[in-house]
Parts: structure tokens; C-alpha cells; sequence
């Protein structure tokens, strides 16, 4: 149920922090080299990146000038489309991008380089609506009629000055092991007063190491020279740790420090946040209820502008500001929050989450810090001494600040389970870890449940018509308040269309309703209409159709595990509950034949389904409840046959005899 839209929709979860500008050309996607020594029978390559060349030079105060020297062949016409512009972003307040080479060698010989005149510079288009962010630019240069065999060689230079994380500094590089670069050389200029950590792949060692100069004129180069890998060797490594990683950071800890913008007690807020505070939280003295209304204040009238952390140097504006003009980052939404909050509620959190689980043990830097949500922690209310509560019993909350429809408590499946690090403290147990990290509690604060309802007929014609209504909590609620959310009503239809798909329906949408995307009190609910003509061919003997029910996905069984291997867990996921009801009508005199029911429990799931009818109505209904979260292997064949049994019923045909017929099936029509 839902899979079909979880691919087609799914990327709203995986932006990572949002949408992202452009990246430099340099970071092009990597593919297999091909040349003389390396013949290869694959496909050729839209280019290839003959030379990449990086030189990184730091300051002892964390100013830096970084300058990329490439060298680009193009194969063809694929090539010269992906190098017809090349854009690089960055952040005027704290950055100075310049582009003083563009030189074309064409293929029919002769060199032709860009003019100044060439190069624009203007706000990023993603932060166009957003004045508040037009710092954000994005230097860009067009180049005209690229031919295949063109080769293009540009520098790129792009100087950081009073970073706002300074005089901390932090670099990560990974060499290409895909094919795309035949060569790569890379230089890190590191002044050499002041600490920092420097760890190096194994496999990729430094091919010198030279220091000069005496006190703070000392310094040390690193360089480092890597070739495209032979056939012979292995073409793609996955790497989760970088090949290079630099920080003076002494620790995660210390870098929590530095981001705690919110660590002290803040002001408590101008008068303008105050009366929004007093405003939101109404006449309501419970903790509980008036942080919940400031989540959702902020969630939906402050709109989330998707830019990267490290973009905005992790930087938030001041919460007036942000109230003020009604937009703003991960960060800002979070300043707003805080302060709304400040005066009444218990202890407010960032939780910057990681972009894999082995944070932990590698190098603090901020560039691994991907995205953020907010930790809550209140105590409970004030009860007489009879009552026996608990003074160390707070509520946690986990609130996903980023998404403007996510239902209070609610954060996003692709953050849930991940590892992040919680900037400053929390109140009562969670004081007690020490390491900064926190993994993300794949939680909801509701059960998950999903009900379908389907009311449909068929005609003489045997043309289709149906109206399909959901209502759903939990993730698959998410994802479609999402959707709603971003989409235009007038192409709310389209949605609705791959809603339907994906559940098996097909036909036209002819009329969708949705409840508001940003009503995250209640369950989310979708209603639609959709028609298909001559669904059913009458003239065809026997008729058998399928029950109208989307299909329940089961999570698959786990492949067979070689001999004297331990059979991993099936994960299950979050329990969940699943109830569809079918009611079609069908021409009068129409004899139908439902098929037999099915129950199958087991302690970790249940499913039930029954089929009746009454003259020519049919009527069905399905429902599968996951208990459990997951399973030890060792009952991999019981849940395999779980699922067959739940396939097989659901792949159950439904008889019709029309009404002309009826005389001859009624001998083998069970009495209702």
C-alpha cells in the first residue's frame, strides 16, 4: 500500500537539510575513465575530467584561499550540454569567488578564451523570495557552441574570510576512485601555529610532506597525487569515511560548544515576541499544550527556506527578525521557537542530526551535520505530594522544525534512528551521557494507522466508478501532507493519480478533496473519485475481477542464509494497523461469488480478511497489524509463509455472473 508513491514522492525526505544550490562543476557525478590503457567495452563518457587540481591555503585565523584547476574533454553532445554553463555558489558575507581562466581548445584547432564580460553574478534562485538570504550567490559563466572533442581548462578561486565559525577551520576530501578523474593532485598549505587533527587514508598517503619557516611563519604543504584506478583494480570503493579529514576541533564536544548559540540562558525576547508568545499559548497553563502551540505556529507560519547548514556557516538570525518577515532556515525557525518558548516551557535542544551512524568516531567537522530537529524536555505538572510522581519523569519530544506539516512529535522517517549531536543539555536523565550524541528515537507519538474506505460500482456498461477515502497517522500521513502541501491545488489530481496507482487503481481522477496539510491535529484524509471504462467485458464468460482493496505491502522476507551463517533480524518496522472496506455495487440481477475468507496470526502480526454479498452488492474487507518491530532470524520460514498466505488471499478473484446468466449459476451460488 502506498509503495508506488513512496518512490515517486519519496525525495521530499531525503534532501538532507533542504534544497541545495548548485554545485561546482568539479563535483560532476564519476564515472569509469576511458583511454589508451584502459579500453573498456562500456558506454563512452559524456566527458572526461583529464586534470583536477586543488590547492588549499589556511590562516591561522581560519581565512582560507582555495583554488581549483580543471582541465575537461568533451565525448559528446551530453558533455558539451552539462559543461554549457558552470556555476559556483557561495556566500557573499564571509566569501569572494573568482573565475580568471575559461580557455576552449576546439577540436578543429585553435583556442578561444571568455572575456570578463562572461562571468554573472547574482542571487541564488533559491533564495530569490527571501531578501533576508541574498548574499547567497551563485557566479556563473555560459559557454557557447561546445562540439564534441572540445576540450575546456578553468580556475576557479574562492577566498573565505571571517567565517562565522573562525578561527576553527575544517577540510574533507575523497579522492575519485570511479574513473571519471584520470588525475588528481591536491595540496593543503596548513599554517603551522595553532593545533588540529589530521587523519589520512591508508590507501591514499601524502606523497610529501614539506615544512618551512620558523614560529608563526612556520607551515606545513601536504600534497597528494592520485590516477584513475586500472581495469584491473576495483572501480568503485564505498567509502563512508573521507579520505582526508582536517579539523582543529579537539572534539564533537567542543565543536557542540561552538554551535551552542542557545547553551546560556538567552533574553527572554522584545515585546514582539513576547505578545506572539502570549498570543499562541492563549490562557493555557500546561507545559505540554503551550509548547505544542508554539511548534506549530512556527512549523506553518514561518516559512522553512531549504538551504544547507553549512551554507548559512551555521548562522541563525535574530527571532525577531525571523517573526518579523515570516521565513527562515533550520536555524532560524529553531532561534524563534527558543525564544517563544523561553518564559514558560521546559528545556529547548538542537539536535544537529549526522549523515552516517560512525560520526561518532570520526573527526569533528561541522560539513558532517546535515540536518536538525529540535529536543524537548519538560517536567511534569505540579501534583500533591500523595501522587506519587515522579520529580525526574520529564516528557521528551523530538520536533522536526524543518518540515512545515509534520504533526507535533513527528519527525521524518530518513531522520528517525540517525545519529545526532545535541547542542548543550537537557534536564534530567538524558544529563547523564556525557558523549553528546543522541540517536534519534525511531518513535511516533501515536500509533500508526491507515483505514481505506472504497465505495464503487460497476455498469451494465461495465464502466468503473469509484470513490476512494483515506485517513491516515503516521508516515505514510507525512509523506502525503508533504505532497498536498507542495503541490498546487489545481494539480492536486496529479497526486491523487499516483496515490491511486499505487494502489492499483486505474482510470481517470475526476475530483479529489484533501484535508488542510497544515491540520496536523487530526488524521490526514484524502478523498478522490476515479472512473474506468469497459473495466468489465460482460461478454467474457466467466467474469472474475479483483477485490477493489489496495494491496497491503509486507515487508519481504529475508533471502536464504548460507550454511553457518547466523540468519539476520527481519525488521518489521513501527507497528502499524492497515484496515481496508470494499462496498461495490453491480447490475442489478448480478450473481456474484466472493471468495473465501482468510485469518492468519502469529504473535509478531495478524491478518483478516472477509468476503460477502447480498444480491448485488459485494462486500470486502482487509486488515494486517503489525505487533512487533522485528523478529529473530530463526523465524524467517514462519513469517515467509505469513507472507504467502496474506499474497495469496489477496490475489483471491471475485466471480460475476451477469444477470442474463443467473439462472445457470444459481445451483452454485452460496446462499447468503
Amino acid at each position: 500500500m502506498l509503495t508506488t508513491l513512496l518512490v515517486a514522492l519519496g525525495p521530499v525526505f531525503a534532501q538532507e537539510g533542504g534544497q541545495k544550490p548548485a554545485e561546482p562543476t568539479e563535483k560532476a557525478p564519476k564515472e569509469k575513465a576511458a583511454g589508451p590503457e584502459r579500453a573498456t567495452s562500456k558506454p563512452e563518457l559524456p566527458f572526461q575530467i583529464q586534470l583536477l587540481e586543488t590547492h588549499i591555503r589556511f590562516e591561522s585565523n581560519a581565512d582560507s584561499r582555495k583554488e581549483v584547476h580543471t582541465i575537461v574533454k568533451i565525448n559528446n553532445i551530453l558533455g558539451a550540454r552539462q559543461f554549457a554553463r558552470l556555476t559556483f555558489d557561495y556566500n557573499r558575507a564571509f566569501q569572494r569567488v573568482e573565475i580568471p581562466l575559461v580557455r576552449i581548445s576546439h577540436a578543429n584547432g585553435g583556442t578561444s578564451e571568455l572575456l570578463p564580460s562572461a562571468v554573472t553574478d547574482a542571487p541564488n534562485p533559491v533564495v530569490e523570495n527571501y531578501p533576508a538570504f541574498h548574499e547567497l550567490h551563485v557566479k556563473s559563466v555560459r559557454i557557447l557552441g561546445l562540439q564534441e572533442g572540445d576540450t575546456i581548462e578553468y580556475r576557479v578561486i574562492t577566498t573565505t574570510t571571517r567565517h562565522p565559525l573562525a578561527p576553527d577551520f575544517w577540510v574533507e576530501h575523497t579522492f575519485d576512485r570511479s574513473g571519471q578523474v584520470l588525475k588528481e593532485d591536491y595540496e593543503l598549505d596548513l599554517p603551522g601555529m595553532g593545533t588540529f587533527q589530521i587523519r589520512n587514508n591508508p590507501s591514499t598517503p601524502a606523497k610529501s610532506i614539506d615544512t618551512s619557516g620558523e614560529g608563526a611563519a612556520k607551515r606545513t604543504v601536504y600534497r597528494w597525487q592520485e590516477f584513475a584506478p586500472k581495469e584491473s583494480e576495483n572501480e568503485f570503493t564505498s567509502l563512508t569515511s573521507p579520505d582526508l579529514s582536517l579539523t582543529t576541533f579537539a572534539s564533537w564536544a567542543e565543536l557542540a560548544k561552538r554551535l551552542d548559540t542557545y547553551n546560556g540562558k538567552p533574553s527572554s525576547g522584545s515585546d514582539l515576541v513576547k505578545e506572539k508568545a502570549k498570543e499562541v499559548a492563549g490562557s493555557t497553563s500546561d507545559e505540554r499544550l503551550q509548547m505544542a502551540a508554539y511548534y506549530q505556529f512556527v512549523a506553518t507560519k514561518i516559512k522553512t527556506v531549504d538551504l544547507p547548514l553549512e551554507t548559512v556557516g551555521f548562522h541563525s538570525r535574530d527571532a525577531d527578525e525571523v517573526l518579523s518577515s515570516g521565513y527562515g532556515t533550520l536555524l532560524d525557525k529553531f532561534a524563534l521557537l527558543h525564544k517563544l518558548a523561553f518564559s514558560s516551557v521546559g528545556d529547548l535542544r538542537p539536535v544537529f542530526a549526522g549523515d552516517h551512524d560512525g560520526l561518532p568516531d570520526e573527526l569533528p567537522s561541522p560539513s558532517h551535520l546535515v540536518n536538525m530537529v529540535a529536543a524537548v524536555s519538560i517536567a511534569p505538572p505540579a501534583m500533591p505530594d500523595d501522587q506519587g510522581v515522579c520529580a525526574d519523569c520529564e516528557e521528551e519530544a523530538w520536533l522536526d522544525i524543518g518540515l512545515d506539516v509534520a504533526p507535533y512529535g513527528v519527525v521524518r522517517p530518513d531522520l528517525r534512528g540517525k545519529m545526532g549531536l545535541l547542542i548543550g543539555r537537557l534536564a534530567g536523565i538524558w544529563e547523564r551521557d556525557e558523549n553528546g550524541w543522541r540517536r534519534i528515537p525511531d518513535l511516533l507519538p501515536f500509533p500508526e494507522k491507515q483505514t481505506v474506505d472504497v465505495a464503487a460500482s460497476i455498469a451494465a456498461s461495465g464502466d468503473l466508478c469509484a470513490k476512494v477515502k483515506y485517513a491516515l497517522r503516521g508516515d505514510n500521513e507525512l509523506l502525503l501532507r508533504v505532497a498536498f502541501h507542495q503541490t498546487p491545488q489545481e494539480k492536486w489530481k496529479d497526486v491523487a493519480g499516483l496515490l491511486a496507482i499505487s494502489d492499483g487503481f486505474r482510470g481517470q481522477v475526476t475530483s479529489v478533496n484533501a484535508s488542510d496539510p497544515m491540520a496536523t491535529k487530526d488524521p490526514f484524509t484524502v478523498e478522490y473519485e476515479i472512473t474506468q471504462p469497459k473495466f468489465v467485458d460482460w461478454a467474457k464468460k466467466p467474469v472474475r475481477i479483483p477485490a477493489l482493496l489496495p494491496q497491503i505491502a509486507l515487508p519481504d522476507p529475508p533471502a536464504k542464509v548460507p550454511p553457518g551463517k547466523a540468519a539476520p533480524k527481519i525488521h518489521l518496522g513501527i507497528p502499524l494497523e492497515v484496515e481496508t472496506d470494499l462496498v461495490l455495487k453491480l447490475p442489478t440481477g448480478t450473481v456474484v461469488q466472493p471468495p473465501a475468507g482468510t485469518t492468519v496470526a502469529r504473535d509478531y502480526a495478524t491478518f483478516r480478511s472477509k468476503y460477502s454479498a447480498v444480491r448485488n452488492t459485494f462486500m470486502a474487507s482487509r486488515s494486517v497489524y503489525f505487533i512487533k518491530r522485528e523478529l529473530p532470524g530463526g523465524q524467517a520460514m514462519d513469517y515467509s509463509a505469513f507472507v504467502r498466505a496474506v499474497q495469496s488471499d489477496q490475489a483471491q478473484m471475485i466471480t460475476l455472473v451477469p444477470a442474463a446468466d443467473e439462472g445457470k449459476a444459481a445451483s452454485s451460488t452460496p446462499k447468503q
